[in-house]
């Protein structure tokens, strides 16, 4: 491959792959530039957007590196699968393997030769940001590559080995509400003491 994949940051699941492209071109493909770039406004696009845009760019990049070249609307799950293992190479995150004294150990004490790869977050995310590129340049949505159900499969896979890995968990945490009981259905307990009243004499 002839582009660089860069990386922001290391060690957080909310990361995001930095993809610059070195010639940039967009997707080899028949669908035209259309979506979050057509509009009347001329405001500066979000971080978000740029970041969509090189990773569309590195994508279609990687597709008119692959042997043979292959055009988006024959690109398939299986070739998404292939360009997440292929960004691995990049991944500044620690795996550590089930025979490493430190797997599950969320803060190693020592450096290990665990292999770098990528986060399941930040994978996660590129996913989302392709998916909604894709079709914001014409693609139909039952034609994504990117919601494929290999690819969902491939990155619950992920998450779960990089979460007994790593010794941390991926499961968002539920708030739990305090639960009021209404003033008329309170227990005796809840009840304020009220003073005897006295016996009757007569």
């Amino acid at each position: 491959m002839d582009f660089i994949v860069e990386i922001e940051s290391s060690n957080s699941d909310n990361t995001s792959i930095n993809t610059a492209t070195t010639p940039t071109t967009t997707p080899n493909n028949n669908y035209s530039n259309t979506g979050s770039s057509s509009g009347s406004t001329s405001t500066t696009p979000s971080r978000y957007e740029n970041q969509k845009r090189r990773d569309w760019n590195t994508f279609g990049q990687y597709l008119k590196n692959h042997r043979p070249p292959l055009s988006l609307p024959r690109c398939s799950g299986a070739h998404v699968l292939e360009f997440l293992r292929y960004l691995d190479q990049f991944g500044k995150t620690k795996i550590h393997t089930p025979i490493c004294p430190f797997y599950g150990h969320p803060n190693p004490p020592a450096p290990c030769p665990c292999p770098l790869k990528q986060a399941w977050g930040s994978l996660d995310a590129l996913i989302g940001r392709l998916r909604a590129a894709f079709e914001e340049n014409g693609g139909k949505p039952e034609a994504n590559p990117f919601g494929a159900r290999a690819v969902r499969l491939y990155l619950r896979e992920v998450r779960d080995l990089q979460s007994k890995a790593r010794g941390i968990s991926y499961e968002k945490k539920k708030r739990k509400r305090p639960q009021q009981q209404p003033s008329s259905q309170l227990s005796q307990s809840q009840l304020p003491d009220f003073p005897s009243p006295p016996p009757n004499t007569t």
